[in-house]
């Protein structure tokens, strides 16, 4: 059986890295060896040199 999730977050920044960090109620869905296909839609760009 397929599950999909639909989420919409802000990228963070870790370290020099931008992330993406999923919810805590999916961590039963997201195991380790988990495969998923991620599609990214741009909402909103973000303002060069702003920071939130």
């Amino acid at each position: 059986m397929q599950k999909q999730f639909t989420i919409t977050k802000r990228i963070a920044k870790h370290g020099k890295q931008n992330v993406i960090v999923i919810p805590s109620f999916l961590k039963d869905e997201l195991k380790p060896r988990t495969v998923v296909e991620l599609k990214i839609n741009i909402i909103k760009e973000a303002e060069d040199g702003k920071v939130d």
